[in-house]
């Protein structure tokens, strides 16, 4: 095999990894739960104590 192609190999193998981590780590994220929003009030209150 030249190198070119074992290079070829190597870098699809490691994009491959890459993107079975990412989404795994996406369902992780998901898994969590849903995002709360910032509570609006405390932040405004908090703003104009400044």
């Amino acid at each position: 095999m030249d190198r070119s192609k074992i290079v070829a190999v190597v870098t699809g193998v490691i994009s491959i990894a890459l993107a079975i981590a990412y989404l795994i780590v996406v369902q992780i994220i998901d898994f969590r739960g849903e995002m709360l929003p910032a509570p609006i009030v405390e932040t405004i209150t908090i703003g104009l104590n400044i």
